[in-house]
């Protein structure tokens, strides 16, 4: 199902009139998530548990209060699994459990995962591009193949993902998809410009996922 907020239209005319000028590849897809995080969520609440616990049990010693170990066995088990039924009826809750580099790790992932499964990789010149957004984790990032990175520097990739971010964050994203399908056809243009014969090796529009 497509994203209401994006117009698919908009940003395929940016990817075909920035390919006009080279004969690089750019592709482009948005993730609604990088992953459902419920193991990593539920590793955190059970660890907060665990401290919580230990807390509770200190102070009930501190005030000489005896609690048995079958019973404060038994009253953790049944909170972590009321705790695993919150997680599985409210999914949206797992990511803000998570710390935020496991958050960009997986989107991390997920990007290098589109960059091979969408062929971005196999382009004739090593020159295709993807530009990655992935919305649950507000994180976005450019995968260019060796032919184009090794002519680019980093801090143009990264000028790229920052002005990307910024526009999904204010809720512009087909804005920022734009502009960066023009900042990389820039680059593309400038390293690998467009000759006779050149031919179209990516599909021109974005991909939901």
């Amino acid at each position: 199902m497509k994203t209401a907020l994006i117009d698919h239209d908009r940003i395929s005319t940016a990817i075909r009139d920035a390919e006009k000028t080279t004969t690089g590849e750019i592709y482009c897809v948005l993730a609604r998530s990088s992953s459902s995080y419920f193991f990593p969520s539920a590793f955190v609440v059970a660890v907060a548990m665990l401290v919580i616990s230990a807390a509770v049990v200190a102070v009930l010693d501190y005030r000489w209060y005896e609690v048995q170990a079958f019973t404060l066995v038994m009253a953790q088990i049944l909170a972590f699994a009321a705790a695993l039924g919150v997680l599985a009826a409210f999914p949206n809750l797992r990511i803000h459990l998570v710390p935020k580099r496991v958050r960009y790790a997986r989107a991390h992932e997920n990007a290098i995962k589109q960059f091979l499964a969408r062929n971005v990789h196999v382009t004739d010149a090593r020159t295709g591009v993807l530009i990655f957004v992935s919305m649950a984790e507000r994180y976005a990032e450019v995968v260019a193949d060796s032919g184009i990175d090794a002519k680019v520097p980093q801090a143009e990739w990264n000028r790229i993902v920052g002005d990307l971010i910024d526009a999904a964050a204010s809720r512009r994203l087909t804005d920022g998809y734009i502009s960066a399908i023009g900042a990389v056809g820039a680059l593309l243009a400038a390293h690998f410009p467009w000759r006779p014969g050149d031919r179209n090796e990516l599909d021109d529009h974005l991909v939901e996922i």
